[in-house]
């Protein structure tokens, strides 16, 4: 298939692989920000064939993992109210919350249902003017664009009764907010292709230059992910700290303006919870003051809320690299796709689904030292 199977050639693959034995002379440590990125990593099994002593650290790059629990108890509690549909992507549908999920609740009888595109919300409330339809809004910058255009759409049509919980996140100030951690290990990153696609790389610049990290901008598929790696190694081992890019066939510097102007025009950056990280600064999206009306959390007093995480899940330690799934005690066993403690073992870009997926067992992995 074109611009799918020539990313997968296993000769080239082989190729890239002895160029970086070749280029590494030091036990690098990369962090891929992408849950994407995470699951082709592993199930390729390209970060047990890295050169001996280098690992990749996998971040917080799975957006339905670090939706705070309040976000979703908040959701949930919407959704039960009699006249409302809630919307959302299928992958938040499982992901726990105190004591239950969103699938659950609407085999209980929430009017809870899956949408491909923000716009089919709009359409929703537009066909049931006598319902409250609410869409959770959650996702990097990736998916920022299309939810400001929804709100932008909606208000055209003069909808009354369309609202969005909203819980974006920001690529940069989690990567800050890592950098600036004493126990940080990360030496240069791989930045999310589809977020700089919207985005451009212009923000990922002062990091490099503060830190003195690598930063490349990288694909999804294998042949992506090792050349990534290899020009990150080439910087760390020249010593360069520069923002450089992989995915050309995707993304330029500026990014897409069109998409920009409309996030800009709809949200203005606040502080935001991570799920297991905590608030960072300025690291998210709420709507702007002109487009409040469509505010869910504003429309909806849902009461006081007393979100409890499982204790046993480490989730946030997962999420910012500092351990790995299979150090888990629940991994595989009380923890499961099926029944999940955390978000991380059952959305579609958590790095517990990953590495479960790839049937990869208990114990740290041969190249990964000790924490």
């Amino acid at each position: 298939m074109k611009y799918l199977d020539e990313y997968r050639d296993p000769v080239l693959a082989r190729r890239l692989l002895d160029e970086l034995r070749r280029t590494a002379t030091s036990p690098w440590r990369i962090m891929e920000v992408c849950g994407g990125q995470t699951h082709t990593l592993v199930r390729q099994g390209i970060d047990e064939l890295l050169p001996a002593g280098m690992r990749m650290i996998h971040g917080p790059g799975c957006p339905v993992c670090v939706t705070p629990l309040e976000t979703l108890d908040r959701a949930m509690a919407v959704a039960a109210r009699p006249g409302v549909i809630l919307t959302s992507f299928g992958d938040m549908l499982r992901v726990p919350g105190t004591g239950t999920d969103l699938l659950s609740l609407r085999a209980r009888g929430a009017d809870v249902r899956v949408v491909y595109a923000p716009m089919d919300s709009v359409r929703l409330a537009a066909a049931h003017p006598d319902r409250e339809v609410v869409f959770l809004a959650v996702g990097f910058e990736t998916t920022a664009p299309a939810n400001a255009t929804a709100v932008l759409h909606a208000a055209r049509l003069g909808l009354t009764n369309f609202s969005m919980l909203v819980s974006h996140v920001l690529v940069p100030p989690a990567m800050t907010a890592l950098l600036d951690d004493p126990d940080c290990e990360v030496q240069a990153f791989l930045a999310a292709g589809h977020v700089c696609a919207v985005m451009g790389w212009r923000a990922y610049e002062p990091i490099a230059a503060r830190y003195r990290v690598p930063v490349v901008v990288t694909g999804f598929e294998p042949l992506d992910l090792l050349e990534g790696i290899l020009m990150t190694v080439r910087q760390l081992e020249s010593g360069r700290a520069e923002v450089e890019n992989q995915y050309v066939r995707a993304v330029r510097r500026s990014g897409n303006t069109a998409a920009q102007d409309a996030v800009r025009e709809v949200f203005r950056v606040t502080d935001r919870a991570w799920r297991g990280i905590g608030v960072l600064p300025d690291s998210g999206l709420e709507l702007a003051a002109k487009y409040r009306e469509f505010d869910t959390a504003q429309r909806f007093d849902v009461g006081g809320l007393s979100p409890v995480e499982d204790p046993e899940c480490i989730a946030g330690a997962i999420l910012t690299g500092a351990r790995l799934p299979t150090d888990c005690t629940a991994y595989g066993t009380r923890c499961t796709p099926r029944r999940p403690l955390g978000a991380p073992m059952v959305s579609s870009e958590g790095t517990c689904a990953a590495f479960h997926a790839a049937g990869r067992t208990a114990g740290p992995a041969p190249s990964r030292s000790t924490p």
